[in-house]
C-alpha cells in the first residue's frame, strides 16, 4: 500500500485506515487531481463482498471529497486558521463502473462556486480510463476542535 504524500497529510486530518487518497497529481487555481491505489488489503473488502470484492461507492465519493478538502486547505490554508473543510452535501451521484482490488482511481475535483466559507465542487472518479462515479458536493469550513 503506497504511503500518502506529506502534502496530503499536511492538508487534511484524515489518517489510515480512512485516508483515501495517496498522491496529489495536479493542482490548479480551481481544481485538483489525486490518485488512490486499492491494494486489496483494505478492511472493507472482507465484507464488501467476500467472494467479489468491490470498493464501496460511498468510499469513492469520500475519496473525491478528501481530494477537494486537500485543495481547499492548500489554497486557503492561511485563511482557515484552526478550521477544517467538512462535507455538507452531495448531489446528482452517478455510479458508472466498479472499482476492484488492485485498481488505481484518478480523481478530479473542480471548484464551481465559492461563497464565504462554502465551497461547491464537481468530482469525477476514473478507473482504467473510464468514469466510475461523478457527483457534485459542497464543503464548509468548521472549527477543528479536538475531543
Amino acid at each position: 500500500m503506497p504511503n500518502p504524500s506529506q502534502e496530503i497529510l499536511d492538508a487534511i486530518p484524515h489518517r489510515e485506515p480512512f485516508l483515501l487518497i495517496d498522491r496529489l497529481v495536479l493542482e490548479e487555481d480551481n481544481a485538483i487531481e489525486c490518485e488512490k491505489t486499492f491494494s486489496g488489503e483494505e478492511y472493507f473488502f472482507a465484507g464488501h463482498y467476500p467472494h467479489y470484492p468491490l470498493v464501496p461507492g460511498v468510499l469513492l465519493c469520500e475519496a473525491a471529497m478528501q481530494a477537494g478538502a486537500v485543495w481547499i486547505s492548500r489554497r486557503f490554508g492561511s485563511e482557515l486558521a484552526d478550521r477544517i473543510p467538512v462535507a455538507t452535501r452531495m448531489n446528482d451521484i452517478r455510479f458508472k463502473r466498479m472499482v476492484r482490488p488492485g485498481d488505481t482511481i484518478h480523481i478530479r475535483c473542480e471548484l464551481t462556486e465559492h461563497l464565504q466559507n462554502a465551497f461547491f465542487m464537481t468530482a469525477k472518479v476514473m478507473v482504467n480510463g473510464a468514469l466510475a462515479v461523478r457527483f457534485e458536493f459542497a464543503c464548509a469550513v468548521a472549527p477543528a476542535t479536538p475531543r
